[in-house]
């Protein structure tokens, strides 16, 4: 996991999702856990087994201190390309409340990963 903290830090536009998706799957065994994205009114609530893409990365991120810049480049292409260049989309919905709300916002009912042995 060392080489890819040290891309995610030092080339973050080079990062892609199913790099991530890897690195994860590769150290951490994942179960889905419900957890929400976002304060008050605009929270969005994910029932386990949605969204794994983003409950996986958001763990991760937590679990590794990331900071918010750098949980948003675990998107990769997502991030980039579908969510900055169309600001006023309204698809990938956990990206955008983060983008808004930040870690503040981010909750979950479980921790859904554990680092594998």
């Amino acid at each position: 996991m060392e080489a890819f903290f040290t891309q995610l830090k030092q080339q973050p536009e080079s990062v892609s999702f199913s790099q991530v998706m890897q690195v994860i799957n590769d150290n951490y065994a994942y179960a889905p856990v419900t957890f929400s994205n976002g304060l008050g009114k605009e929270t969005l609530t994910n029932p386990a087994g949605t969204n794994e893409g983003s409950c996986r990365i958001f763990a991760f991120a937590q679990l590794n201190k990331l900071t918010e810049a750098e949980t948003l480049a675990c998107f990769g292409e997502f991030y980039r390309n579908d969510v900055l260049q169309h600001p006023a989309g309204s698809d990938h919905q956990n990206i955008r409340h983060f983008m808004k709300y930040g870690w503040a916002g981010i909750k979950f009912d479980d921790c859904p990963l554990t680092t594998k042995p």
